[in-house]
């Protein structure tokens, strides 16, 4: 299953109540490309991410004003890795399903 490691800003949705990271758009579009035809409900995508200590299962979603895949992160994650949105953070994310 395809792997990738990158440095991902969070940042906060309009409403505040959830955390979001952008993919790059190089990884963005190779998730796109590796999962087109495959792809859940709004286009989503299944991971497995890893982020400090955490690792857990999620989904990508593709986001049409960023124009690349965003990846909730749920303040769980955030407390045990020691970061919040404004901060760049590395993390795994494995395709699940793929």
């Amino acid at each position: 299953m395809p792997e990738f490691e990158v440095d991902v800003p969070l940042w906060r949705s309009e409403n505040g109540s959830w955390v979001f990271g952008s993919l790059p758009f190089d990884v963005a579009d190779e998730v796109d490309d590796v999962t087109r035809g495959r792809q859940g409900g709004f286009g989503s995508v299944r991971v497995e991410v890893t982020l400090g200590p955490t690792t857990w299962r999620t989904s990508l979603f593709p986001d049409k004003g960023r124009e690349t895949f965003v990846l909730p992160v749920k303040k769980a994650v955030r407390t045990a890795a020691g970061v919040e949105p404004g901060d760049v953070v590395r993390v795994r994310l494995r395709l699940v399903d793929v």
